[in-house]
């Protein structure tokens, strides 16, 4: 049986092009949908933790005062815990400020109470527990850690709509660079597309021919791009795993789930898509227009 010969040679150097620029687009657009859901993951699981959080600060008092005070916290209705913070957990706290060696010695050490309250929402119970110590003469700031919470969910909503804008660019992007190949390829096998229109070859037919070629193209640059995405997310888990508790929070909370892999089976079968439907629409309006 004699095999077809396909209208684009397949080692045609500009396939090999189309074929790294193809996988490189696709590889962005998975990084960047895995690194956006990792991050999201992060701040998500780090908001949780400090919704019900409150942060007592004592000014003007000794430490003996402080642990009172704290007392004094646990038994307010709505505290879950209250814990004094020892003098090595401030500096551990502070150290980005003032290095391994701690707070200077003619600095006053901080006096904080970290309070768990029993609900998610420490708003309400802030200003109570700044009220009852100040009746106990203790100056006393409470504030909630809700805020902060707000403030990283607004950052996520942001991070969401820039992270949908650099998959939709690179999508865009990738279906252009196959529209403009195919009008390349085509302009190419200009002759042998007159000579299947003379055969009675329809225009749907021709378009089918490219249609499958940059199908598989853009399946396999997509495959290629997925596979790199996984190796680089696994780079950052694994950095993530042999990091510091701090460090690690810095890092997006990547950790090769279910929907993680759902990204990456999704990324080649999008591609091949994308590619499908820019070589026929591509092909089918430079056959009616210029042949």
């Amino acid at each position: 049986m004699k095999r077809e010969t396909p209208l684009l040679p397949i080692s045609d150097a500009r396939e090999a092009a189309l074929f790294f620029v193809v996988g490189a687009l696709c590889f962005l657009a998975a990084l960047a949908a895995l690194t956006t859901r990792g991050t999201y993951t992060a701040a998500k699981a780090w908001g949780a933790q400090i919704e019900g959080e409150v942060t007592v600060q004592l000014r003007s008092t000794d430490r003996r005062s402080a642990e009172a005070a704290t007392h004094i916290v646990r038994d307010i209705a709505g505290v879950e815990s209250a814990r004094l913070l020892s003098r090595d957990e401030i500096d551990e706290a502070l150290e980005p400020f003032f290095g391994s060696g701690g707070m200077p010695a003619g600095l006053p050490q901080p006096l904080i109470i970290v309070v768990e309250a029993v609900s998610d929402d420490g708003t309400l119970l802030a200003p109570q527990i700044e009220d009852v110590l100040i009746e106990h003469g203790l100056d006393a700031i409470a504030a909630s850690n809700w805020q902060y919470s707000d403030d990283v969910k607004d950052l996520l909503a942001v991070l969401r709509m820039i992270a949908f804008g650099v998959v939709v660019l690179l999508s865009t992007t990738a279906i252009a660079v196959i529209a403009f190949a195919t009008h390349a390829a085509l302009l190419a096998r200009r002759d042998i597309v007159d000579v299947l229109h003379l055969s009675g070859a329809e225009d749907r037919y021709i378009a089918g021919l490219f249609e499958r070629r940059f199908w598989l193209l853009a399946l396999k640059a997509g495959a290629g791009g997925a596979i790199a995405a996984l190796m680089m997310t696994a780079m950052i888990v694994v950095t993530g795993a042999q990091a510091g508790e701090i460090e690690a929070q810095l890092l997006p909370q990547l950790s090769l789930d279910f929907w993680d892999f759902v990204i990456l089976l999704v990324t080649p079968v999008a591609a091949g898509l994308a590619a499908r439907m820019a070589a026929r629409l591509t092909v089918m309006t430079s056959l009616r227009e210029t042949l």
